[in-house]
Parts: structure tokens; C-alpha cells; sequence
């Protein structure tokens, strides 16, 4: 029940909001996985709704990342199929936008999609064509990240960098490195990360969630991420952080699978109050829907009954995951100025003005002047 001090979750969901790091076989509906499964005669470790929630959906009794990781067999099992994949896309945005989320990046990696004799291009264009069907039937905004994967090796990843590259300009956004980041060094993908980046396409990846600042630093100064997801263990480091922090390098934070996986032992304990406080560009997002039965709009409401962030807080990381967007630069522009509108209409009804969100021309910047701390502020990031 929402206290009088408490934010309406209502309010929440009702902001324009985006989703930034989200991964489609992490956030199939329960319902889907046991259609896809009987459909396609795949063997589940059960086929009771109440007992497959319990395995999916992560909890207090996850030890670690890779235990985490675990779950994805089960829904990948149910994903080898062009049909499947273009459900599980189709339904992520229509997911996505009924909570609000206005643009949605969905990433995965097209290899593990490829058991059943799927081409990595008949992947891409089956996820494809259930964004562009959302987005036609609901005005959803969606780019793809296609994701490489630590443990498979530099030559897998090379072969997602030049699908990104094959797929530029058809709705792939972005190349991202995924997977444990425990003895699989992002250093050594620096050959798919140059051929993404020489093609001027944008690159993110995973870092600083299972290993310490040192995959950070792999990460931007190896392998020239444009951002990082996750980040949790950047605080460890001062001297990085605050590089990141200059150059408005965005954290792509997902409060709720950090605490999962361990990356943070605790809400208390997580770093993300602190980034937002000393004015990192922090956003908001999911990881995993399913595995961590959570939406953007919980985060945010479980960031602001933890940390205390008043709607003004939460309107400016909302706004730094509208600029932080993998998205062209006058369409990133013209986007900004109408969700700057939108949220100036939305005021804190326990009293305290939201404030006025303005926009100035360095505001759409990756790299603009950076805010005066301890709070970041709309006009200024």
C-alpha cells in the first residue's frame, strides 16, 4: 500500500520512459514459454505454470551471475524457431509499452538461436519483424543490440559484428559483449569492437557486474564501449569513475538483477544512489523481465523507496535514458524535446513541484558539459 511519503506507482507508470538493456530471452511471458513448449514438443523440467515461475523467476536464491544465468536454457529452449522469436520480440514491446516505455533496445545474441538450423540472419529478421509489427500496431520506438558472448570466443563475436554491420541501418542499433566476464576478458574481442566502430556503429557492453573495474576499463579503453551496462563495480574505482563520469559515459543500471546475481550483496549496498548523487548518467532498466519479474517502472519505484529519489531525480534519469539512446541524432532531438514536455506536466502530489525539464542543444550530447554535483539537473547533463 502507497504511504502519504511514498510516490503512486501509478504516477510511475505513467511517466514516458525508456528501456535501454533488456534481453529478449530474459523476458518471455511464463505463458508463452509453455505455448512455445507444447507447440513445438520441447520437453520443460515442468510443464506446471506455478513450479516453471519458481525456476525462471530469480530470486533471494541465486548465489551468482552464472547461477542466474542458468534459467536462460529453458527459455532459449523454446527460441529456435522464427515464429518464437518474432512472439517473443512482438510481445516484449507490446510488454514494454504498456508500462510507458516509449523506446525499447532489445538485445540477444543470434547464435544461441541457431540449434534447430535458423541462420544468424534469419534470427535477426524474425526478431525484426515483431518489433516492426509492434511498433506499427502501438507507435513503440525499438533498436536492436545484437549481442556477442565472452565465453564463445573471439571469432563468434567477430561474426555478431559483422551481422551488426550487414544489418546497420535496418533496425540494429548496436553491438553489446555479453556473458561472465569471470576469465573471459573483454580485451580480447577488441577485433569485433573495431569492426563495429569502423563502421561507426554504437557498442556497448557488459562490464564491471561479475569482475571488478578492471572490466570497465577493458571495456572503454580497449574495446571503445559508448556505454556500460551494469557498472556496479565501477565504484571501486575513483580515478575511472570519475572519467566516466566527464565524459558522460551512461551506466546502463538494472538495480534489481544486480542484487540477484550478487553484484550487489544488498539494495543498501548497491552503488547506484551514490551514482546518481555524485551526477554519473545513470538509466533505468530491466535485464531480464522474467528472471527478475520486474518492469521499469518497479525499478524506479523500488529505487525511490530505497534511496528516497523525489520525482525530480526520477524525471532527470529519464531524461538521461532518452539521451543516452542509440538513436540518430535529429530523431534523438526531436524525441527529447517532446518527453521534456510530457514530464513538465507531472507534478509530485505530495506537494513539491516537479520543476520545469528544459532542454538545451547540449543536452542531446553524448559528451556535454557535465553537471554541478550532487545532483544532476535536466538543463545541465
Amino acid at each position: 500500500m502507497t504511504t502519504p511519503a511514498e510516490l503512486p506507482y501509478d504516477l510511475l507508470h505513467r511517466l514516458p520512459k525508456t528501456d535501454l538493456h533488456c534481453h529478449l530471452d530474459g523476458s518471455l511471458r511464463i505463458d508463452t514459454v509453455l505455448d512455445l513448449a507444447k507447440k513445438q514438443g520441447v520437453k520443460l523440467p515442468t510443464f506446471d505454470r506455478g513450479a516453471l515461475t519458481s525456476l525462471l523467476v530469480q530470486g533471494e536464491h541465486t548465489t551468482s551471475l552464472d547461477d542466474y544465468l542458468r534459467a536462460f536454457d529453458i527459455t532459449l529452449s523454446v527460441m529456435q524457431t522464427e515464429e518464437a522469436l518474432e512472439r517473443s520480440a512482438y510481445e516484449l514491446a507490446v510488454d514494454a509499452h504498456e508500462e510507458n516505455v516509449r523506446y525499447l533496445e532489445v538485445r540477444y545474441s543470434p547464435l544461441l538461436h541457431i540449434r534447430e538450423g535458423l541462420r544468424p540472419a534469419q534470427v535477426v529478421e524474425a526478431v525484426l519483424r515483431g518489433l516492426r509489427t509492434a511498433k506499427r500496431e502501438l507507435g513503440i520506438r525499438y533498436g536492436v543490440i545484437l549481442c556477442a558472448i565472452r565465453s564463445l570466443g573471439p571469432e563468434s563475436s567477430l561474426r555478431i559484428a559483422e551481422l551488426c554491420v550487414a544489418f546497420k541501418n535496418r533496425g540494429v542499433v548496436g553491438f553489446d559483449l555479453a556473458g561472465s566476464e569471470v576469465n573471459n576478458p573483454a580485451k580480447l574481442h577488441r577485433q569485433a569492437f573495431q569492426l563495429v566502430i569502423d563502421n561507426n556503429i554504437n557498442c556497448t557492453a557488459h562490464a564491471g557486474e561479475s569482475f571488478g573495474p578492471d572490466s570497465v576499463h577493458q571495456a572503454i579503453h580497449k574495446c571503445g564501449a559508448h556505454r556500460i551496462g551494469h557498472g556496479t563495480r565501477l565504484v571501486e574505482s575513483g580515478d575511472l569513475l570519475n572519467y566516466v563520469n566527464d565524459h558522460r559515459i551512461a551506466l546502463e543500471v538494472c538495480p534489481s538483477s544486480n542484487v540477484q546475481t550478487r553484484a550487489a550483496t544488498s539494495w543498501e549496498t548497491h552503488p547506484v544512489d551514490f551514482y546518481v548523487d555524485y551526477g554519473l548518467r545513470v538509466t533505468i532498466n530491466t535485464d531480464n523481465r522474467l528472471m527478475s519479474n520486474t518492469t521499469v517502472t518497479k525499478e524506479l519505484q523500488l529505487c525511490h523507496q530505497h534511496y528516497g529519489w523525489s520525482l525530480q531525480t526520477i524525471k532527470e534519469i529519464i531524461i538521461a535514458g532518452f539521451k543516452s539512446a542509440f538513436m540518430p541524432y535529429r530523431e534523438k532531438a526531436d524525441l527529447l524535446a517532446e518527453i521534456a514536455r510530457e514530464l513538465s506536466t507531472y507534478t509530485d502530489p505530495r506537494g513539491e513541484m516537479a520543476g520545469r525539464v528544459g532542454l538545451v542543444e547540449s543536452d542531446l550530447s553524448t559528451s556535454g558539459p557535465l553537471p554541478t554535483p550532487p545532483k544532476p539537473k535536466l538543463t545541465a547533463s
